[in-house]
């Protein structure tokens, strides 16, 4: 059995205490270490190296969104390490700014529906090992203005472009999508201009259209 290593960033005592023991119930998990603010979380990643962090999305010192900067900072400092953002918000606009660079090893999650030991731990296997979990209540709300449209254009995406959609929601940059999928770069921007038309995407911004498509296609996905 492999062990996940976990670091957590929680500046309220209560919920330090009662996440770590959560993640100390599980065999497979080791808790590296538990930080009150965002320095100190930087500060336990450098000397730990964890495999995942489940950080607060607010936090001191400013109280905004430490959790979405940690996240920044952990992409471009240690990109194997999965982040597993906990917060009370269902505003999407944090989940996009988690995912804009990439779903893989990610995971977005409403503080109140963390209420068991299987759900957080499912949460954390998962972007150990590169997946994603967004929670639904915060794809509901990101889809609920143009609902029916994005659905009846994901019925209307050829097996290709659904392909192209299931790697993209890997957090896969289009040449990446083109090597595993055996066709060109240029194809693959082609089937993305599809997707995003059929979503009703192509007039949002380049970053936050690829992120919607993405959370669009997971919000359909089964549960594991």
């Amino acid at each position: 059995m492999n062990t996940v290593k976990v670091a957590l960033a929680e500046d309220n005592v209560l919920l330090r205490e009662g996440i770590s023991r959560l993640v100390a119930a599980n065999a497979d998990f080791e808790l590296a270490g538990v930080a009150a603010d965002l320095p100190q979380l930087l500060a336990l990643v450098r000397e730990q190296q964890p495999d995942v962090v489940v950080t607060d999305i607010r936090m001191p010192p400013t109280g905004t969104d430490e959790g979405i900067q940690a996240a920044s900072w952990l992409r471009e400092h240690f990109p194997k390490t999965g982040v597993v953002v906990l917060s009370q918000y269902v505003a999407p606009g944090y989940a996009l700014a988690l995912l804009e660079h990439g779903s893989a090893g990610r995971a977005y999650l409403l503080k109140e529906r963390v209420g068991s030991v299987d759900e957080l731990a499912r949460a954390i296997r998962a972007v150990a090992g590169g997946g994603s979990v967004i929670d639904p209540q915060v794809v509901d709300e990101l889809v609920r203005a143009r609902s029916a449209q994005r659905e009846s254009g994901l019925s209307l995406l050829t097996v290709r472009e659904t392909q192209i959609l299931a790697e993209m929601a890997q957090g896969k940059s289009n040449s990446a999508i083109a090597a595993t999928l055996f066709v060109t770069e240029r194809a693959v921007e082609k089937h993305t201009n599809s997707i995003f038309a059929k979503l009703g995407l192509s007039e949002e911004k380049d970053v936050n259209r690829r992120v919607k498509a993405v959370l669009v296609y997971l919000s359909n996905q089964d549960a594991p």
